[in-house]
Protein backbone atom coordinates (compact mmCIF):
# COMPACT_ATOMS: atom_id res chain seq x y z
CA UNK A 1 0.00 0.00 0.00
CA UNK A 2 1.10 3.56 -0.62
CA UNK A 3 -0.31 6.83 0.69
CA UNK A 4 -1.60 9.43 -1.78
CA UNK A 5 -2.64 13.01 -1.09
CA UNK A 6 -5.04 15.03 -3.23
CA UNK A 7 -6.47 18.52 -2.80
CA UNK A 8 -10.20 18.38 -3.47
CA UNK A 9 -11.85 21.50 -4.89
CA UNK A 10 -15.48 22.39 -4.20
CA UNK A 11 -17.15 25.46 -5.62
CA UNK A 12 -19.66 26.93 -3.19
CA UNK A 13 -22.98 27.34 -4.98
CA UNK A 14 -24.39 30.87 -4.88
CA UNK A 15 -24.34 31.71 -1.16
CA UNK A 16 -27.28 33.92 -0.23
CA UNK A 17 -26.69 37.50 0.94
CA UNK A 18 -26.44 36.55 4.61
CA UNK A 19 -23.99 33.68 4.07
CA UNK A 20 -21.93 35.72 1.61
CA UNK A 21 -21.59 38.41 4.26
CA UNK A 22 -20.48 35.85 6.85
CA UNK A 23 -17.89 34.42 4.46
CA UNK A 24 -16.55 37.93 3.85
CA UNK A 25 -16.39 38.56 7.61
CA UNK A 26 -14.43 35.36 8.13
CA UNK A 27 -12.05 36.21 5.31
CA UNK A 28 -11.43 39.74 6.59
CA UNK A 29 -10.91 38.66 10.20
CA UNK A 30 -8.46 35.99 9.04
CA UNK A 31 -6.47 38.44 6.89
CA UNK A 32 -6.31 40.93 9.78
CA UNK A 33 -5.13 38.24 12.22
CA UNK A 34 -2.58 36.92 9.73
CA UNK A 35 -1.18 40.40 9.06
CA UNK A 36 -0.92 41.22 12.77
CA UNK A 37 0.83 37.96 13.63
CA UNK A 38 3.19 38.29 10.64
CA UNK A 39 4.06 41.90 11.47
CA UNK A 40 4.74 40.83 15.05
CA UNK A 41 7.21 38.25 13.63
CA UNK A 42 5.61 35.34 15.45
CA UNK A 43 8.13 32.54 14.92
CA UNK A 44 6.46 30.16 17.40
CA UNK A 45 2.92 28.85 17.79
CA UNK A 46 2.76 30.31 21.27
CA UNK A 47 3.62 33.79 20.01
CA UNK A 48 1.12 33.52 17.16
CA UNK A 49 -1.57 32.38 19.60
CA UNK A 50 -1.08 35.50 21.72
CA UNK A 51 -1.98 37.60 18.65
CA UNK A 52 -4.69 35.64 16.85
CA UNK A 53 -6.64 34.82 20.04
CA UNK A 54 -7.96 38.40 19.97
CA UNK A 55 -9.71 38.02 16.60
CA UNK A 56 -13.29 36.97 15.93
CA UNK A 57 -12.51 33.63 14.30
CA UNK A 58 -13.32 30.01 14.98
CA UNK A 59 -10.77 28.02 16.95
CA UNK A 60 -10.12 25.95 13.81
CA UNK A 61 -8.96 29.03 11.87
CA UNK A 62 -6.91 30.26 14.82
CA UNK A 63 -5.20 26.87 15.22
CA UNK A 64 -4.36 26.82 11.50
CA UNK A 65 -2.92 30.33 11.77
CA UNK A 66 -0.77 29.31 14.73
CA UNK A 67 0.87 26.67 12.52
CA UNK A 68 1.06 28.78 9.36
CA UNK A 69 2.49 32.08 10.65
CA UNK A 70 5.72 30.58 12.09
CA UNK A 71 6.31 28.97 8.67
CA UNK A 72 6.04 32.39 7.05
CA UNK A 73 8.22 34.07 9.69
CA UNK A 74 11.50 32.28 9.13
CA UNK A 75 10.17 28.76 8.67
CA UNK A 76 9.84 26.82 5.43
CA UNK A 77 8.52 29.87 3.51
CA UNK A 78 10.64 32.63 5.14
CA UNK A 79 8.59 35.39 3.52
CA UNK A 80 10.10 38.88 3.45
CA UNK A 81 6.73 40.60 3.16
CA UNK A 82 3.07 39.66 3.31
CA UNK A 83 0.72 39.98 0.37
CA UNK A 84 -3.04 39.82 0.05
CA UNK A 85 -5.18 36.91 -1.09
CA UNK A 86 -4.12 34.28 1.42
CA UNK A 87 -6.83 31.63 1.72
CA UNK A 88 -8.54 31.16 5.07
CA UNK A 89 -7.11 27.98 6.59
CA UNK A 90 -8.94 25.62 8.95
CA UNK A 91 -7.66 22.59 10.82
CA UNK A 92 -9.48 19.39 9.90
CA UNK A 93 -11.61 19.16 13.05
CA UNK A 94 -14.00 21.95 12.01
CA UNK A 95 -15.20 21.47 8.41
CA UNK A 96 -17.61 18.65 7.64
CA UNK A 97 -19.05 17.04 4.50
CA UNK A 98 -22.62 15.89 3.92
CA UNK A 99 -23.87 13.92 0.93
CA UNK A 100 -27.53 14.01 -0.16
CA UNK A 101 -27.70 12.15 -3.50
CA UNK A 102 -31.45 12.71 -3.71
CA UNK A 103 -30.92 16.46 -4.13
CA UNK A 104 -30.06 18.32 -7.33
CA UNK A 105 -26.93 19.54 -5.54
CA UNK A 106 -25.59 16.47 -3.75
CA UNK A 107 -22.75 17.82 -1.64
CA UNK A 108 -22.77 20.20 1.31
CA UNK A 109 -19.88 21.54 3.33
CA UNK A 110 -19.85 22.98 6.84
CA UNK A 111 -17.54 25.98 7.18
CA UNK A 112 -16.72 27.31 10.67
CA UNK A 113 -17.56 31.00 11.12
CA UNK A 114 -17.21 31.43 14.89
CA UNK A 115 -16.78 28.85 17.63
CA UNK A 116 -20.54 28.65 18.09
CA UNK A 117 -21.71 29.37 14.53
CA UNK A 118 -21.15 27.40 11.31
CA UNK A 119 -22.27 27.84 7.72
CA UNK A 120 -23.69 24.91 5.76
CA UNK A 121 -23.35 25.58 2.04
CA UNK A 122 -24.16 23.55 -1.09
CA UNK A 123 -21.03 22.79 -3.08
CA UNK A 124 -20.19 21.57 -6.56
CA UNK A 125 -17.09 19.31 -6.59
CA UNK A 126 -14.65 18.77 -9.41
CA UNK A 127 -16.22 15.79 -11.29
CA UNK A 128 -12.81 14.17 -11.72
CA UNK A 129 -12.42 14.05 -7.92
CA UNK A 130 -15.77 12.43 -7.11
CA UNK A 131 -14.16 9.12 -6.13
CA UNK A 132 -11.92 10.93 -3.65
CA UNK A 133 -14.85 12.87 -2.22
CA UNK A 134 -16.90 9.72 -1.74
CA UNK A 135 -13.93 8.01 -0.04
CA UNK A 136 -13.57 10.98 2.29
CA UNK A 137 -17.27 10.96 3.16
CA UNK A 138 -17.21 7.18 3.76
CA UNK A 139 -14.19 7.42 6.04
CA UNK A 140 -11.87 5.68 3.58
CA UNK A 141 -9.76 8.84 3.28
CA UNK A 142 -8.55 11.28 5.94
CA UNK A 143 -9.33 14.99 5.87
CA UNK A 144 -6.39 17.34 6.30
CA UNK A 145 -6.20 21.13 6.34
CA UNK A 146 -9.00 23.00 4.55
CA UNK A 147 -8.93 26.39 2.82
CA UNK A 148 -11.56 28.93 1.87
CA UNK A 149 -10.99 31.63 -0.73
CA UNK A 150 -12.70 33.98 -3.11
CA UNK A 151 -11.66 33.66 -6.76
CA UNK A 152 -13.01 36.36 -9.08
CA UNK A 153 -16.15 36.81 -7.02
CA UNK A 154 -16.84 33.08 -6.54
CA UNK A 155 -16.17 31.11 -3.37
CA UNK A 156 -14.18 27.88 -3.31
CA UNK A 157 -13.33 25.39 -0.58
CA UNK A 158 -10.28 23.12 -0.77
CA UNK A 159 -9.86 19.96 1.30
CA UNK A 160 -6.54 18.14 1.54
CA UNK A 161 -7.36 14.41 1.59
CA UNK A 162 -5.10 11.40 2.14
CA UNK A 163 -5.80 7.71 1.54
CA UNK A 164 -3.99 4.41 1.04
CA UNK A 165 -3.99 2.76 -2.40
CA UNK A 166 -2.48 -0.39 -3.80
CA UNK A 167 1.02 0.10 -5.16
CA UNK A 168 1.47 -0.33 -8.88
CA UNK A 169 3.75 -3.24 -9.69
CA UNK A 170 6.64 -2.30 -11.92
CA UNK A 171 8.50 -4.49 -14.36
CA UNK A 172 11.79 -5.80 -13.09
CA UNK A 173 13.41 -4.21 -16.14
CA UNK A 174 12.24 -0.75 -15.09
CA UNK A 175 14.31 1.59 -12.92
CA UNK A 176 12.03 3.94 -10.97
CA UNK A 177 13.54 7.42 -10.64
CA UNK A 178 11.90 9.62 -8.04
CA UNK A 179 11.68 13.33 -8.86
CA UNK A 180 10.50 15.78 -6.20
CA UNK A 181 9.89 19.48 -6.82
CA UNK A 182 10.56 21.34 -3.60
CA UNK A 183 11.09 24.66 -1.86
CA UNK A 184 14.67 24.46 -0.59
CA UNK A 185 15.89 22.27 -3.44
CA UNK A 186 14.63 23.02 -6.92
CA UNK A 187 14.70 19.28 -7.63
CA UNK A 188 15.57 16.18 -5.64
CA UNK A 189 16.22 13.05 -7.71
CA UNK A 190 17.18 9.49 -6.78
CA UNK A 191 16.65 5.94 -8.04
CA UNK A 192 16.47 2.43 -6.60
CA UNK A 193 19.63 0.36 -6.63
CA UNK A 194 19.86 -3.35 -7.48
CA UNK A 195 18.61 -4.23 -3.97
CA UNK A 196 15.59 -1.97 -4.36
CA UNK A 197 16.86 0.63 -1.87
CA UNK A 198 16.78 4.37 -2.68
CA UNK A 199 20.16 5.82 -3.50
CA UNK A 200 21.54 9.04 -2.02
CA UNK A 201 19.53 11.89 -3.59
CA UNK A 202 20.90 14.38 -6.07
CA UNK A 203 19.94 17.88 -4.95
CA UNK A 204 19.71 21.08 -6.97
CA UNK A 205 19.84 23.40 -3.94
CA UNK A 206 21.92 26.21 -5.44
CA UNK A 207 19.67 26.41 -8.48
CA UNK A 208 16.58 26.62 -6.29
CA UNK A 209 18.12 29.41 -4.23
CA UNK A 210 19.13 31.32 -7.37
CA UNK A 211 15.64 31.08 -8.92
CA UNK A 212 14.04 32.30 -5.70
CA UNK A 213 16.46 35.24 -5.59
CA UNK A 214 15.72 36.17 -9.20
CA UNK A 215 11.96 36.00 -8.69
CA UNK A 216 12.24 38.04 -5.49
CA UNK A 217 14.24 40.64 -7.39
CA UNK A 218 11.73 40.63 -10.24
CA UNK A 219 8.67 41.25 -8.08
CA UNK A 220 10.35 43.85 -5.87
CA UNK A 221 12.06 45.81 -8.65
CA UNK A 222 9.19 45.79 -11.14
CA UNK A 223 6.73 46.91 -8.47
CA UNK A 224 8.94 49.88 -7.62
CA UNK A 225 9.47 50.76 -11.28
CA UNK A 226 5.73 50.57 -11.97
CA UNK A 227 5.01 52.91 -9.06
CA UNK A 228 7.39 55.41 -10.67
CA UNK A 229 5.62 55.08 -13.99
CA UNK A 230 8.56 53.30 -15.66
CA UNK A 231 6.45 50.59 -17.33
CA UNK A 232 8.80 50.06 -20.28
CA UNK A 233 11.87 49.71 -18.08
CA UNK A 234 9.99 47.32 -15.79
CA UNK A 235 8.94 45.14 -18.74
CA UNK A 236 12.45 45.05 -20.23
CA UNK A 237 14.04 44.34 -16.86
CA UNK A 238 11.51 41.59 -16.16
CA UNK A 239 12.12 39.93 -19.52
CA UNK A 240 15.86 39.76 -18.79
CA UNK A 241 15.31 38.16 -15.38
CA UNK A 242 12.90 35.59 -16.80
CA UNK A 243 15.46 34.65 -19.46
CA UNK A 244 17.91 33.86 -16.65
CA UNK A 245 15.27 31.77 -14.86
CA UNK A 246 14.33 29.89 -18.03
CA UNK A 247 18.02 29.13 -18.64
CA UNK A 248 18.39 27.66 -15.13
CA UNK A 249 15.23 25.55 -15.50
CA UNK A 250 16.34 24.30 -18.92
CA UNK A 251 19.77 23.38 -17.58
CA UNK A 252 18.34 21.51 -14.59
CA UNK A 253 15.80 19.55 -16.64
CA UNK A 254 18.54 18.60 -19.11
CA UNK A 255 20.63 17.29 -16.22
CA UNK A 256 17.69 15.21 -14.98
CA UNK A 257 17.24 13.72 -18.46
CA UNK A 258 20.96 12.88 -18.55
CA UNK A 259 20.62 11.24 -15.14
CA UNK A 260 17.73 9.08 -16.39
CA UNK A 261 19.58 8.16 -19.59
CA UNK A 262 22.13 6.28 -17.51
CA UNK A 263 19.59 3.46 -17.11
CA UNK A 264 18.23 1.06 -19.70
CA UNK A 265 14.54 1.50 -18.92
CA UNK A 266 14.05 4.51 -16.62
CA UNK A 267 10.60 5.45 -15.29
CA UNK A 268 10.22 8.92 -13.79
CA UNK A 269 8.00 8.92 -10.71
CA UNK A 270 6.50 12.23 -9.59
CA UNK A 271 3.85 13.26 -7.10
CA UNK A 272 0.33 13.72 -8.49
CA UNK A 273 0.44 17.25 -9.91
CA UNK A 274 -3.16 17.28 -11.17
CA UNK A 275 -4.76 20.67 -10.49
CA UNK A 276 -1.58 21.85 -8.72
CA UNK A 277 -2.02 25.41 -9.97
CA UNK A 278 -5.60 25.57 -8.76
CA UNK A 279 -4.69 23.95 -5.46
CA UNK A 280 -1.82 26.16 -4.45
CA UNK A 281 -2.28 28.89 -1.89
CA UNK A 282 -3.18 32.09 -3.67
CA UNK A 283 -1.06 35.15 -3.08
CA UNK A 284 1.83 36.98 -4.63
CA UNK A 285 4.38 35.35 -2.34
CA UNK A 286 3.45 31.84 -3.42
CA UNK A 287 3.71 32.93 -7.05
CA UNK A 288 7.44 33.43 -6.50
CA UNK A 289 8.03 29.72 -6.14
CA UNK A 290 10.52 28.37 -8.70
CA UNK A 291 7.91 26.12 -10.40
Amino acid sequence: MTELTETLELKLVEPNTHKHLKLCETEQAYQDALESAFNANCTTQSAANDVVVNYDLSGYAKNALKKYVPQLCGGSYDAKELHDDHPVRFTNEGPKLDHKPQNAIEWYVKIPHHDDYNLWLPAQPNPEQREWLEALHAGDAKMGECRLFDRDGEWYFHIVATRDVEERETSSAETPIGVDIGEASLLTVCHRDERGSPTAPNLWNDEGKRVRQLRETYFTATRRLQKRGSERIAESYGDELWRHIDHILHTVTSEVVSYADRFENPVLVLEDLTHIRENMDYGAFMNRRPW
